[in-house]
């Protein structure tokens, strides 16, 4: 694995653990955040996947044409778009006032970004998946 490819993938755990410990490791979870840093783990998993690939991509928060530079490479990734689909709205809108995430939306979007991270580590081929 490149560099570079690892620097995404650190960031990419970074925001993983911090998105569980956001939801299940304080008496009262932060659910808004959590749902955030769900949405960057996956956003960051992807483009660990570009990386490692040579796939150029712009530097922008939108998963679905992620997921579409991704599946130029590997077709698989289209089963992904359902659960990145829905955490999309989660990289900026969730961040302003006017929009929440409940514990249960903030659940259901670290469920989504446990398995986009399996899959990316698993084509990234990473042991510890």
């Amino acid at each position: 694995m490149n560099e570079v490819t690892s620097e995404w993938v650190f960031k990419a755990e970074q925001d993983f653990h911090s998105a569980d410990a956001l939801l299940h490791a304080v008496e009262v979870p932060f659910a808004e955040t959590a749902a955030f840093h769900c949405q960057q783990c996956a956003e960051k998993y992807l483009k660990a996947f570009l990386q490692e690939n040579a796939i150029r991509f712009e530097r922008k928060h939108d998963l679905l044409p992620l997921m579409d530079l991704c599946a130029e490479a590997d077709e698989g990734f289209k089963k992904l778009e359902d659960d990145l689909r829905s955490l999309e709205h989660y990289a900026v809108a969730i961040r302003y006032p006017g929009a929440s995430a409940s514990v249960e939306l903030a659940e259901s979007a670290f469920d989504a970004a446990e398995r986009i991270r399996k899959f990316v580590r698993k084509k990234l081929d990473i042991e510890k998946a």
